[in-house]
């Protein structure tokens, strides 16, 4: 009889960390790290729904959906074709801003990052006020691009604030892992940006209505408090072995 032997590979881990190889990019942040993100997607949903309140059914953060509504404008030749696209256009500029501007700080990557996005959410606010709304909503989808940029690693973004779709599968593999005996709290984190962001919109389109652009000129001074805390909290490190197990 065929005698079959199970051989257990040790798979290089991670360049750089000693993190296994089923540790997420988040969960390779330090636990501080996870409450600033969350933040942050707080942050991206409450401008979300502010430029969804203004457009009336398209985002600022939001890229998928505004792709589905750009296709869909252009199968129907309707102008919403145009605005999607613009805003998509404009997004992806607001990465490349936001990456260059990371890259040039280094190691103050966080703060500079953020600096960018209060300045230019400052920007839509002002426009906002002028009633320039197009011009308000293509600047806030532009500061959601530079947003993406905090948290990147070797080029690549590591944690994702706008990225509900990508977290929410996240969360529900931690979770089936945590089910079936892994690392039982992998989840949370992603669980955490979700409720930011979800939490955010709420709030942005409760206050909208109410402030019109000082809800704005509150996503700046959120990006600016935000800026600050990041310089007072230590250099991220990637997790070790032990720590990404807790």
């Amino acid at each position: 009889m065929a005698d079959y032997r199970f051989v257990r590979l040790s798979l290089p881990s991670p360049a750089g960390t000693d993190a296994p190889k089923w540790v997420t990019p988040m969960v390779r942040y330090k636990r501080r790290f996870w409450v600033l993100a969350a933040c942050l997607s707080a942050l991206a949903g409450f401008v979300d729904a502010i430029g969804f309140v203004k457009l009336g059914g398209l985002f600022v953060s939001f890229m998928s959906g505004n792709s589905t509504r750009l296709a869909v404008g252009l199968a129907t030749g309707s102008h919403v074709a145009v605005i999607a696209g613009s805003l998509i256009f404009a997004f992806v500029v607001g990465v490349v801003l936001g990456t260059m501007a990371g890259n040039a700080a280094r190691a103050r990557r966080k703060p500079a990052v953020l600096s960018l996005v209060g300045v230019m959410l400052a920007l839509a606010a002002v426009l906002d006020q002028q009633a320039h709304d197009l011009a308000a909503t293509l600047v806030m989808a532009a500061a959601m691009g530079v947003e993406n940029a905090v948290f990147q690693r070797d080029g690549e973004v590591s944690i994702g604030v706008t990225y509900m779709t990508g977290t929410l599968v996240k969360f529900g593999q931690r979770l089936a892992a945590a089910l079936m005996g892994g690392q039982p709290f992998g989840w949370i984190p992603y669980l955490l940006l979700w409720c930011g962001l979800a939490g955010g919109a709420l709030a942005g389109a409760f206050l909208y209505p109410r402030l019109g652009p000082l809800s704005l000129w509150l996503a700046a001074g959120a990006a600016g408090i935000f800026a600050v805390l990041s310089v007072i909290l230590p250099e991220d490190q990637p997790h070790t072995r032990n720590e990404a197990g807790n």
